[in-house]
């Protein structure tokens, strides 16, 4: 199967949480003959459907595309489908710069915000599988932790009294969006990968 991604921290997560599947996994990285794609959906579910039918068609494999993002809002749900380049492209450190400049002044009871995942799973036969995870949390005023990557040094989560940055793999997977949408994947998996 293919992760329909080129980040490794990303590409990681499916992989330990596919692993007892026995899947073997690829990522973009493995495939560069799969240029960009242009993700011009209006919502996270058509960015990710466009990608991963794209390369299914390509490669005649089944993929996994996911479509993230952080949904603030305090700013009307900015920075949601454009996160990954809301100051440039796939730069952390920009958009995390330009997230505390918009909300600079916001006081902490109204920095709430939402990371939300979207994941597509396509079969290159068409047969496809979609779910949804959101975490809730707020955004910190300073980055805190070396884990994770994206907004997760600034998305403190009130319940585990740390930030997505500050937590180890297995404690980020199971209360992430991105792990709230992989445990549904995985309850209807089976019966997608054998239809």
């Amino acid at each position: 199967m293919i992760i329909a991604t080129r980040n490794q921290g990303k590409a990681r997560e499916f992989a330990e949480l596919l692993a007892p599947k026995g899947i073997t996994i690829k990522t973009l990285a493995d495939l560069p003959s799969v240029g960009e794609i242009d993700e011009n959906g209006q919502t996270f579910e058509e960015n990710a459907t466009i990608k991963a039918t794209t390369i299914a068609k390509m490669t005649a494999l089944p993929v996994l595309a996911d479509d993230s993002g952080l949904e603030v809002t305090a700013l009307n749900g900015e920075p949601g489908i454009y996160s990954a380049r809301y100051a440039g492209d796939h730069d952390d450190a920009a958009n995390n710069q330009k997230l505390l400049r918009k909300l600079q002044g916001v006081p902490a009871d109204q920095r709430q915000a939402i990371f939300h995942t979207t994941l597509v799973l396509v079969k290159p036969s068409g047969e496809k599988l979609v779910v949804d995870g959101e975490v809730a949390g707020q955004i910190l005023t300073a980055p805190r932790g070396d884990n994770g990557f994206g907004y997760d040094p600034l998305f403190w989560i009130p319940a585990a009294n740390k930030t997505m940055a500050e937590m180890t793999d297995s404690e980020k997977n199971a209360v992430s969006h991105r792990g709230r949408a992989t445990q549904k994947m995985m309850k209807q998996f089976d019966s997608w990968w054998e239809a």
